[in-house]
């Protein structure tokens, strides 16, 4: 079996992902991959179950009211998360089975531990506060995860219906490709006319300017360069946005512009300069708020905290991670409005006659 390197672990990192697993996770993570890649011939989809195992755990520690054992237990659960997607990568093992396993394990212990943190602190209470807490965490984190397939989906169509480009049809004739479209204007008086197929270049008769048998003088040709079609517009933070809301698929590349559809949209505000490229050189993704980071404020952060940082501490997370949804989905709109739903058909260019 080979031995893998640190260097190697690392090269298995996502180019942009949270603040929270960049600085809090994968440092952690990291070193223990590389523990379990050279000492274990486990798989990923063993180190999800076990990751889900774990979840479970967490969410029988918060409905018996043990709320700092429920923390630390999801904290490693998810870092355990994070090593399958790292085992996969460098071992090349990965499954399209345990795609859908990461993503149904990962709804699961979501709403098992809200539930839990919500049953366990309304016995301790009595609040039915926690209760409507725990269903509005669960509501939101599956709202995410429902809306984003979507926003792809979205984001393929735009790009293949975008303007400019050719979408073939098997009815339309075939033709020549041509570089250029060619007309022949009609003859003057006292010129010969030309006939189709026929062009005033030199070669028919020996000299240029003449065709058909020597008679009379012919129209130049009068040669029509196509247009180069516009190239569509781009809304910075939507079409370079990636899927999975937890996986570091909200990532923006940089130098994106936002576009201005119908010279009615609005530029997305720009971060000082010099935070981007700490943001960059760092690997953290430009917006600071994401579904790894609700997570981690609602099942690690209050809980450490105490009960009293249960309900304020979830519901600015939450209201943040909404707000943020929001601008990706009006990012959304301005990009996809400017683009029909159905390819336009672009005819070659023909000779014309």
């Amino acid at each position: 079996m080979r031995a893998y390197s640190l260097d190697d672990v690392h090269a298995t990192r996502k180019r942009k992902d949270s603040w929270w697993t960049v600085f809090l996770v994968d440092p952690v993570a990291c070193r223990l991959t590389l523990l379990v890649a050279n000492h274990t011939s486990i798989t990923p989809n063993g180190l999800t179950r076990f990751s889900l195992i774990l979840g479970m755990c967490s969410a029988i520690c918060f409905a018996s009211g043990r709320l700092a054992a429920g923390a630390l237990l999801f904290y490693v659960s998810f870092m355990v998360d994070c090593m399958d997607g790292k085992i996969a990568r460098l071992k090349g093992t990965g499954t399209a089975f345990g795609l859908w396993l990461d993503y149904v394990g990962d709804r699961i212990r979501v709403v098992c531990c809200a539930a839990g943190l919500a049953s366990g602190q309304y016995v301790a209470t009595g609040d039915v506060s926690y209760i409507l807490l725990g269903a509005g965490v669960a509501v939101l984190d599956l709202f995410r995860y429902v809306n984003a397939p979507q926003m792809k989906r979205v984001r393929e169509v735009v790009k293949e219906n975008r303007p400019g480009r050719l979408v073939p049809v098997e009815s339309m004739e075939p033709v020549e490709p041509v570089d250029s479209v060619v007309t022949v204007g009609h003859p003057r008086p006292g010129e010969a006319p030309v006939a189709a197929g026929h062009t005033a270049h030199a070669g028919h008769t020996g000299h240029t300017g003449h065709a058909g048998h020597g008679a009379g003088h012919v129209r130049p040709v009068e040669v029509i360069t196509p247009r180069e079609p516009r190239e569509p517009m781009r809304v910075a933070g939507f079409e370079d946005r990636d899927e999975n809301p937890d996986e570091g698929r909200h990532g923006e590349r940089a130098g994106n512009r936002a576009g201005r559809p119908g010279g009615r949209g609005g530029r997305r505000p720009k971060l000082p300069r010099r935070f981007t490229r700490l943001l960059a050189r760092h690997r953290v993704r430009t917006h600071l708020i994401s579904g790894i980071e609700f997570h981690a404020a609602v099942f690690v952060v209050a809980p450490l905290i105490g009960p009293v940082a249960l309900v304020p501490l979830s519901v600015a997370a939450g209201v943040l991670l909404l707000l943020n949804e929001v601008v990706l989905i009006y990012r959304m709109w301005l990009f996809a409005r400017v683009v029909p739903v159905m390819p336009l058909v672009q005819k070659a260019p023909r000779v014309s006659v």
